[in-house]
């Protein structure tokens, strides 16, 4: 299947993320492990969704599968309408170049680079124009509060402003998904406030879907759907949940 579909099909359609009776098995014979077992999910576009549960719940296969990064064992997987199983690992690169972006718990930054710089890779790796790329950079440093800070490298930045850096060159290719891995695992709680205030404005304003994986409730709280998994499944989803509402 060409990766053109993907391109065609990004006009359509809700939901915008849509898996049904997906399974993940690691292994063969006797020592294989089921990870997933038969996820049915659907993720609507501008949605703002905590993913949670136990350690080996299944939640890091699914984000890694929604994120292009692995790929189901059966299921289907559909991004817009397209059968992302389907897709060849250079299409699924595409895909997750164009349409996806990445925040992750340990910043991943490049230390002897500067905001602005690390900013730029995803641009880089695209092939955009070198002035292209710094203005799109320093937009995206903006819209996290840290554009005075584009010749900082990360040894010079806090904690919660090296998660910025890290939101901005994740959004800088203004994808339409944002997967967040434990965003706020290593920073503290005023920080991790701040950074889920920020995610919060990024998907109203500039109506990004995001989601997140997390172990903290009070994390969780800044979404609007909240998904539990237990056991390779869902086990439940929570709807129409608003920040600061307390979740049982």
């Amino acid at each position: 299947m060409a990766a053109a579909p993907v391109e065609e099909a990004s006009v359509a359609a809700d939901p915008i993320i849509r898996l049904r009776r997906v399974t993940k098995v690691y292994g063969e014979g006797p020592t294989a492990f089921q990870a997933l077992k038969g996820v049915d999910l659907d993720i609507a576009a501008g949605d703002f969704v905590a993913v949670m549960g136990p350690s080996g719940s299944g939640k890091s296969t699914t984000m890694n599968i929604l994120g292009c990064l692995d790929v189901p064992t059966g299921g289907e997987f559909l991004f817009r309408g397209v059968h992302v199983e389907r897709l060849g690992r250079d299409e699924r690169a595409l895909l997750r170049r164009k349409y996806l972006g990445f925040v992750f718990q340990g910043f991943n930054l490049l230390a002897r680079t500067s905001a602005l710089e690390n900013v730029e890779l995803p641009l880089l790796y695209r092939g955009d124009p070198k002035k292209e790329r710094r203005e799109m950079a320093l937009a995206a440093l903006d819209k996290v509060g840290l554009k005075e800070w584009w010749d900082h490298t990360p040894a010079e930045l806090s904690g919660g402003q090296q998660q910025r850096v890290a939101i901005a060159r994740a959004i800088v290719t203004n994808p339409d998904v944002l997967l967040a891995d434990e965003p706020t695992g290593n920073l503290d709680s005023e920080r991790s406030v701040e950074i889920m205030q920020l995610l919060t404005s990024l998907n109203r304003e500039s109506n990004i879907t995001v989601l997140m994986v997390t172990h903290e409730p009070d994390m969780a709280e800044f979404a609007r759907t909240l998904i539990h998994f237990k056991d390779g499944l869902v086990e439940r989803i929570d709807t129409a949940h608003r920040p600061g509402e307390v979740v049982a």
